[in-house]
């Protein structure tokens, strides 16, 4: 029988970590595309700041190749903690980012880098020894191939890191339509290009429905 337990994310107790998500890593990753891989990177990030979740930056030796960090995900979070690591390639290992971690005072920790099978791995299961619960978005983390990202996903996955991606994310962190239906679409919409045409579809729909339930006391009146 299976011992799994449904860890489910609560935005009251979650914080995101974007470890690394350079200009000059961005070149190495081939297992998405450039455009849809960009795309998730900042619908997590715009997750991130729609649910108001603390948010923690970091890079790694920076003034080599791997470059700067994304300038979006920078104006994004201007207040956030941003680490920029001299050298250690696992970011649990520099002091600054474990204590910006912690001041977040979250347990749940929702992941996303470049690269999937070094950057994110490393700093997730580190802090999975830790003693945090560690989430890791697959689908903006990105590395040089599928057989680099099934052999990291099968590595997390079995120490107990949970595999997620930034749709489901902000499911299950939203619980229920009912708690935002025009900013929960509307944060969807930015970046499904379909998800825009079911919002102009429901706001066309609550126009007419609006419309008719006020002609109706007035056709009572007549």
């Amino acid at each position: 029988m299976s011992t799994f337990k449904y860890n489910r994310l609560d935005k009251d107790n979650a914080a995101v970590l974007l470890v690394d998500h350079q200009t000059g890593l961005f070149s190495l990753v081939r297992d998405f595309g450039a455009a849809d891989f960009k795309n998730n990177v900042l619908a997590l990030a715009g997750a991130a700041k729609f649910f108001k979740l603390p948010t923690v930056l970091t890079t790694s030796f920076e003034q080599g190749p791997n470059g700067p960090i994304m300038p979006e995900l920078k104006a994004l979070f201007p207040e956030a903690p941003y680490i920029p690591r001299p050298g250690q390639i696992n970011a649990w290992d520099n002091e600054d980012f474990v204590k910006a971690v912690a001041a977040t005072g979250k347990k749940q920790l929702i992941i996303a880098g470049i690269v999937t099978d070094v950057c994110v791995a490393f700093c997730a299961l580190s802090a999975l020894e830790a003693g945090y619960d560690v989430f890791v978005v697959t689908d903006a983390s990105g590395t040089f191939d599928e057989s680099c990202r099934y052999a990291a996903w099968d590595r997390m996955s079995r120490a107990g890191v949970q595999l997620v991606n930034w749709f489901s994310v902000v499911c299950e962190l939203h619980r229920d339509w009912r708690n935002d239906i025009e900013g929960l679409g509307n944060l969807l919409a930015g970046f499904i290009p379909d998800y825009k045409n079911l919002m102009t579809s429901y706001a066309a729909t609550a126009s007419i429905a609006s419309a008719s339930h006020e002609k109706a006391p007035a056709l009572a009146r007549s």
